[in-house]
């Protein structure tokens, strides 16, 4: 039996990470790499360059990949996902799925209509932990809950926002990109919870309040908070920034009467602390490529495109949101040249994607105190400006 053939389009930066992936799985008999897709020829490249998805799709129809990875910006996402689907191949896309909501609708009615795999590259969603913390959660382990939040408290540098023309915009054009603190970097903490909590489709989440800040000279956010209800009641809180004075572990919390659970989802490490237990364990890890080549034959999709639905609506409502304020200068400090704490390729191997800092200017804004209080939204599920944040009071 021949082995799936897989393209990865978008080769530089995190698309490496997936190339890895495919030789990886070569060396397994799982998959080979039969096309590299890029507008810029890698050196050495380890399989036939073609400079667009377009070129790929012309060619000898017998070089089609049953698989293409799409490693490509936001705004993006939508056009060439579709024609990869309607050229009758599967798809693993980056995250975030789309660039907005209606773009989300279109991408799910695609692989409706072409019956084609769309696999959405969360990679929490692969981790042995999530289904953990979900069992746990059925058993009453912290007893109801009361609340769940994500803490993401990182560290990004001004040549992180200059890596391409469309990082840290809200928009090109006419075309919505988004990319900011709640919809790329951090997007898992927000995508991992909202699963945790069982929100799945755009319809579970009653709403969402956004309070959007940017300490740093680009259009999108990099110090956020959000509160968001789902139409069960659950209560979900996030405190997210790339301004902190140090990277440290993406969390997600799970607040009940009797306990909480916190989860580290970049090392897929779980806690539980209840009045009368005190556990940690380490799970294992699915790759999402991995688990669509398995789907071709039956296996379920982990991150189906239909069920980024709730984090879509977090980002719509992300999009639609007035631009984020500025953090008045007496609120931040420019860093030069801090430790970002995170190893080339992603964290501890565990979550990847354009999360390093290339080359460049290393200085750093600090948003003052804002690791207190991006765990206060957490916890609280209230914004920065409903907690009274110092920069907030002061604009």
């Amino acid at each position: 039996m021949s082995l799936p053939k897989v393209a990865v389009v978008g080769v530089h930066g995190h698309g490496g990470s997936h190339l890895r992936t495919v030789a990886d799985l070569e060396t397994r008999g799982l998959a080979r790499l039969s096309a590299v897709v890029d507008p810029r020829e890698p050196d050495d490249a380890p399989a036939p360059w073609f400079a667009s998805l377009g070129d790929l799709l012309s060619a000898d129809t017998g070089t089609l990949p049953d698989v293409v990875v799409l490693s490509t910006p936001i705004h993006t996402h939508l056009p060439l996902a579709r024609a990869a689907m309607e050229a009758g191949i599967d798809v693993l896309l980056e995250k975030p799925t789309t660039a907005s909501l209606a773009e989300h609708a279109e991408l799910v009615a695609v692989a409706d209509r072409t019956g084609r795999l769309c696999q959405v590259g969360f990679q929490t969603f692969g981790s042995h932990a999530l289904p953990a913390v979900a069992d746990m959660i059925a058993r009453g382990e912290v007893g109801q809950v009361t609340g769940i939040g994500a803490v993401g408290t990182w560290v990004r540098t001004a040549a992180y926002w200059a890596r391409s023309p469309w990082a840290g915009r809200r928009r090109m054009g006419d075309r919505a990109v988004v990319d900011g603190a709640v919809t790329n970097p951090l997007a898992h903490a927000v995508a991992t919870a909202l699963w945790v909590g069982g929100a799945r489709a755009s319809t579970d989440l009653a709403y969402v309040n956004t309070d959007l800040w940017r300490a740093n000279p680009i259009e999108a956010d990099d110090t956020s908070s959000l509160r968001a209800v789902g139409t069960d009641g659950t209560r979900y809180g996030f405190g997210l920034t790339l301004c902190a004075a140090e990277r440290t572990p993406a969390r997600v919390i799970v607040q009940g009467t009797a306990g909480e659970i916190e989860l580290e989802y970049e090392h897929d490490l779980v806690r539980l602390r209840t009045g009368r237990v005190v556990a940690e364990k380490q799970y294992g890890r699915t790759g999402l490529l991995e688990n669509l080549l398995r789907a071709r034959t039956g296996e379920r999709l982990l991150c189906d495109a239909r069920e980024t639905g709730a984090f879509m609506q977090v980002l719509e409502a992300v999009r639609t949101a007035a631009d984020p304020t500025p953090i008045g200068d007496a609120f931040v400090d420019w860093v030069d040249g801090i430790d970002t704490g995170l190893p080339s390729g992603g964290a501890s191997g565990r979550i990847s994607g354009t999360q390093g800092n290339p080359e460049g200017d290393p200085r750093h804004p600090v948003v003052r105190d804002v690791a207190e209080w991006c765990e206060r939204a957490a916890r609280e599920q209230r914004t920065f400006t409903e907690l009274g944040a110092p920069w907030t009071v002061e604009k």
